[in-house]
């Protein structure tokens, strides 16, 4: 808005615009910036969560454990939570990519889900939110739900305790 004001004021000092066409482009300015802009004190309308981070990718693979040799020692991911059969995390700072040995139907070397990080954590609050919008919740973890988004992909949602030093 401050930008608009400065163009219309050098136009009009410039001899661009008289100043009826300056004061009358102000006033519509004005009123229309009145009109989309949400009450002085009144809290703008709320969608939906509000993210903070991407948590982790899970990561369809042929072999786990190489797949996390190779980012260990190419990319410097620290492996934590190697459940010795099926998957581990590979850790990036606060987030962590999870190396999972292909389900059945799921193709290595894909994404299998991406998990999203809100900013608070009530876990009826957002599977009740999760309903209304017509979403099918999918428990995961205490701190987690997946669900599916318009084009079928798998999104989890979670808590911001859903860090792999505090799982």
């Amino acid at each position: 808005m401050e930008q608009i004001i400065a163009n219309l004021l050098t136009d009009f000092e410039r001899g661009k615009m008289s100043r009826r066409s300056l004061i009358t482009t102000l006033a519509v300015t004005a009123a229309a910036s009145a009109a989309t802009a949400p009450a002085l004190g009144a809290e703008p309308a709320k969608k939906g969560f509000n993210t903070i981070a991407v948590n982790h990718l899970s990561y369809n693979v042929k072999d786990y454990k190489k797949t996390a040799d190779f980012y260990a020692d190419l990319m410097g991911m620290k492996v934590s939570h190697d459940n010795g059969k099926t998957q581990c995390f590979m850790e990036i700072g606060k987030s962590f990519v999870v190396a999972r040995n292909a389900r059945e139907g799921r193709a290595p070397g894909t994404i299998d889900h991406v998990a999203y990080t809100i900013d608070t954590w009530d876990k009826a609050a957002v599977e009740a939110e999760l309903k209304r919008r017509g979403h099918t919740p999918r428990p995961d973890t205490d701190l987690s739900f997946h669900i599916t988004d318009p084009d079928g992909f798998d999104v989890q949602i979670s808590g911001p305790g859903m860090d792999p030093k505090l799982i």
